[in-house]
């Protein structure tokens, strides 16, 4: 059974023209999308320490070569 905040809602919904229900509709979907997303960080713990660390060494050292460098003819 809808609560009665929702029915309350939909009462003043259906009053609305067309286009002001799209509005509407609009905006609850895009509440919608901002609700949290994922997995609680203490659900990732079980992944600690899986890298090797020769993997990580050499990811630290692409992102080194690749990432902190300045190209002065690219603009």
């Amino acid at each position: 059974m809808p609560s009665v905040l929702i029915q309350e809602v939909v009462k003043h919904l259906e009053a609305l023209p067309p286009d002001l229900q799209q509005q509407v509709l609009s905006l609850v979907r895009s509440l919608d999308s901002t609700l949290e997303q994922g997995v609680p960080g203490s659900h990732l713990l079980q992944f600690a320490g899986t890298i090797p660390s020769s993997e990580l060494d050499a990811m630290s050292k692409a992102i080194e070569q690749g990432c902190e460098q300045v190209d002065l003819d690219e603009w």
